[in-house]
């Protein structure tokens, strides 16, 4: 598919780059013209996906995580957030809403939330290899 402009961004997977990440996201998505709600969706999905990769890839040690988005036709907005973690066992289980395998602190809402928020969600991992979640926003068209 065709792209208009596109971003990749690397870091180590520490916990003060999720800021980062979302802000970074944000601020590439702005030139899209998004609303204040789609935006904020935008960044909630980025953090959660950026979270995910802080806290169940590396756990104990630092990793990288990568982010790639580009502005695709049709106004839309696709972000590919991948690490090379541990990778997940199960991911139909890790899909379900209030699983969670980082601790009592921790909801177990990051998949679902991720997906209810972005126009389309995908998730793919392979233990030891990482995983690689897939999202697209279509944006309004503001006149």
């Amino acid at each position: 598919m065709k792209f208009d402009n596109y971003m990749t961004l690397e870091f180590p997977s520490k916990s003060t780059n999720e800021g980062f990440a979302r802000s970074a996201v944000a601020c590439f998505a702005a030139q899209m013209d998004p609303t204040l709600e789609e935006l904020g969706d935008i960044r909630t999905a980025v953090s959660e996906a950026v979270t995910n990769c802080i806290v169940h890839a590396y756990p104990g040690q630092l990793g990288t995580i990568t982010i790639r988005c580009r502005i695709l036709k049709n106004n839309t907005l696709d972000i590919v957030i991948k690490d090379k973690g541990i990778g997940i066992e199960n991911l139909e289980k890790a899909r379900t809403p209030m699983f969670t395998t980082g601790g009592a602190d921790r909801s177990g809402m990051g998949f679902t939330i991720m997906e209810s928020f972005m126009s389309s969600f995908s998730v793919k991992s392979k233990p030891g290899k990482g995983t690689t979640v897939h999202m697209r926003r279509v944006l309004q068209r503001r006149k």
